[in-house]
């Protein structure tokens, strides 16, 4: 092995070891991305969980009882005054995500209509 072929082979390794930092520096972005997903998805569950807990019907003990009716406009509007409080989009755009970055302008506006 002359010199020459020493310096290819020193290239060639350090040109391998620029790709495989490539390839791990993507792979550190996208666990990072998971990671926030994993936590944020882990925070929605738990206020869904606790919501379905709040609003679970109480049991029955056997009658059958009519729901007295309600102004469905009201209410309707209600629960998504409450779900956006509990820190959910009621926008189109983000609906039952959780809003991580305070208030949207988009649910905002639902409120003023």
């Amino acid at each position: 092995m002359d010199k020459r072929d020493v310096v290819v082979q020193i290239q060639t390794m350090e040109e391998q070891v620029g790709t495989m930092l490539a390839e791990l520096g993507e792979l550190r972005s996208k666990v990072v991305e998971l990671l926030e997903e994993n936590k944020r998805l882990s925070i929605e569950n738990q206020q869904l969980r606790k919501l379905l807990k709040n609003d679970a019907p109480p049991p029955q003990d056997g009658h059958s009882v009519e729901p007295t009716p309600v102004s469905a406009t009201g209410e309707g509007y209600d629960n998504l005054a409450r779900l956006y409080h509990e820190g959910f989009h009621i926008c189109n755009v983000y609906y039952g995500h959780l809003r991580t970055e305070g208030d949207c302008l988009f649910c905002l506006s639902f409120f003023h209509k």
